[in-house]
Formats: structure tokens, C-alpha cells, sequence
């Protein structure tokens, strides 16, 4: 009895071993490849500071000034993506719903997303200042036509035979939307968000390039004023693990909340 509620628990346990192993495979190899670039003579070591000097830098920053530009730089993002993302929703769902509005609208939205944020810096200074308004002005953009793009694409692979069927069974326009439309547009909603935030994330040190005081964006130009690279290995780790964190906490709503689909299929 014992013995065979042992083997249970180790055949259990064994797939969370091995999944467990396998996404700590990856990490452990950049660790490793970073000590090898290191040591192998090819960079000068006082270029590329070892994993255990920037973990030291880490913990000595995380007892000083980096809760807060890690909170301020999340703030930005969350407000700009938000923003941007209300507004793309709407957008975007009118140009890849309705064939006029893309015809005549199109061009114009990749014009604009071709556009690198940081090349608008200097006219955003101009228009809107260096305060935090010009910050969000910057991710918003960023995010806005992310997100626009994705519901567009998203828009046009729904197929009209949902509405055909539903008008069939005597639904009416708003019974149409309400019912058929909102929940097949929630999948590439929240698609649009992960885009949006992928690319907040990636504009927001070119957004803290304006007069930014706190901020992971701000930590990593202050320390490449001094060249200061433990202090920019430890901003750059910290944006690429927030935005990490918060990409697997939407993947998981995202299964959540269209789960359905899955019923469906």
C-alpha cells in the first residue's frame, strides 16, 4: 500500500520536475554563455560585468532607489497601454469591420506605426513639455498602433457566417453585437493588450529619455552617463522580467476568459 502511494506521488511529480527543469534550462544557459563570453578573452571583461557582480548591484539598489523607478516605470507603461488600447479597440474594430473605413483609413495607420516613437521625442517636448504627459504621450502612441494593427487582423478572421446564423435565428443588430460580435472580439482584445504592452515596454526607456527623474529608463541613462554597466544590466533584466511577469499573468487570463473557444472547437 505505501509502496504503491509512493510510485503514485513520483509519477506525480515527475512531469513537474521536468517542466520545472525545462524553464529553468534556458536561464541557467545564459548564465552559463555570459560567464563563458566573459572569460573567453573575446570582451574585455570590464565590458561585460560578471552575473554575480550585477546580482550584488541588484540587491543594493533594491535597498535604495529601485522600488521606485521600478513603480513609476510600471505606472507609465500601465497608463499608456491603457490609454492606448481604449482608443485602438474601437479603431481598430471599425477599420476591420467595415471594408469603407479600411479602404480610406488604412494607409494612414501604416504611415504612422512605421513611425519610430523615439523620432518624435523632440515634438513632443515641443507640444506637450517634459513632464509625465509627454512620457505617456510617447507609450501611448506606441501601444495605440500595436494594438490597432492586431485588432484589425483579429477583426477580419471572424467569419460572417456567425452573424448569417444568428441573423438567421432572429437576432437583432444590437442582440447580434451584444451576443456574437463582443465575445468573439475578446480574444483579440486581449491579444491586443500583450502586443501593446510588449511594445510600451520596449518604448519606455525612449519615453524616459524626457527630463525623466525615476524610472527604470531614467536608472539606465544616469548609469550610462558614468558608465556605470552593472547599474544597466540591472535595469535591462528588471524591464525584460516586469514585462515578462505581467505577459504570463495576461496568458493566463486570456485562458480564463476564452476558455469557451475550446468548448467550442
Amino acid at each position: 500500500m505505501v509502496d504503491g502511494t509512493f510510485r503514485t506521488l513520483k509519477s506525480q511529480a515527475h512531469p513537474h520536475l521536468t517542466r520545472a527543469a525545462l524553464i529553468a534550462a534556458p536561464w541557467l544557459a545564459i548564465v552559463v554563455l555570459w560567464y563563458g563570453v566573459r572569460a573567453s578573452g573575446l570582451v574585455n571583461p570590464a565590458l561585460v560585468p560578471a552575473p554575480h557582480a550585477v546580482l550584488a548591484r541588484f540587491i543594493e539598489l533594491a535597498q535604495g532607489r529601485l522600488g521606485a523607478d521600478v513603480w513609476m516605470s510600471t505606472q507609465r507603461v500601465f497608463i499608456g497601454v491603457f490609454l492606448g488600447v481604449a482608443v485602438a479597440v474601437p479603431v481598430g474594430f471599425s477599420i476591420g469591420w467595415y471594408r469603407n473605413v479600411r479602404t480610406f483609413v488604412d494607409p494612414l495607420i501604416n504611415f504612422f506605426r512605421a513611425l519610430p516613437p523615439i523620432a518624435l521625442i523632440p515634438l513632443v517636448i515641443v507640444y506637450f513639455g517634459i513632464g509625465e504627459v509627454a512620457k505617456t504621450v510617447i507609450l501611448f502612441y506606441a501601444s495605440f498602433f500595436s494594438g490597432v494593427i492586431v485588432m484589425v487582423e483579429g477583426i477580419g478572421q471572424i467569419s460572417p457566417i456567425y452573424v448569417r446564423v444568428a441573423r438567421t435565428l432572429g437576432a437583432s443588430d444590437s442582440e447580434i453585437f451584444a451576443k456574437v460580435i463582443v465575445p468573439l472580439t475578446v480574444p483579440h482584445i486581449l491579444t491586443a493588450i500583450r502586443v501593446a504592452l510588449g511594445v510600451a515596454w520596449a518604448t519606455l526607456v525612449a519615453s524616459e529619455l524626457i527630463a525623466a527623474q525615476q524610472g527604470l529608463g531614467a536608472l539606465i541613462q544616469d548609469a550610462s552617463s558614468f558608465f556605470q554597466l552593472d547599474i544597466i544590466y540591472v535595469g535591462i533584466i528588471c524591464i525584460g522580467f516586469i514585462a515578462l511577469a505581467m505577459d504570463l499573468a495576461l496568458r493566463a487570463a486570456t485562458r480564463r476568459l476564452v476558455a469557451w473557444q475550446d468548448r467550442i472547437s
